[in-house]
């Protein structure tokens, strides 16, 4: 099995961006058989993303997280900064980075 870090846009509206989150990782598990990192959907259980210094921490801890995954699997119509940053830092370290268009999860 691999770990595949799920990159998506959490800011806006994090209600639905949080729910397609999950739809993300339920397609990296029923379709792969791998295990999805998704950290904008653990750490806001318990951080606030509007406060600054946990927002920070749920950022590095992330990108901690990351560098743990042998895939990094962008998703969305739109890269946000933090995904740009995610998807640099993956790229930095020699870690494969695939897009996974809308029609393959629906």
């Amino acid at each position: 099995m691999k770990k595949i870090y799920v990159c998506s846009a959490l800011r806006g509206d994090v209600e639905q961006n949080q729910k397609m989150a999950r739809v993300y990782c339920e397609y990296i598990v029923k379709e792969f058989g791998h295990i999805p990192v998704a950290p904008h959907i653990y750490f806001t259980q318990f951080l606030d993303d509007n406060i600054d210094s946990e927002r920070e921490f749920g950022i590095k801890a992330g990108l901690f997280l990351l560098s743990e995954c042998d895939e990094l699997w962008y998703f969305g119509d739109q890269i946000s900064r933090g995904m740009t940053d995610e998807i640099c830092k993956a790229m930095g370290i020699g870690m494969k980075v695939q897009f996974i268009p809308e029609y393959k999860y629906e």
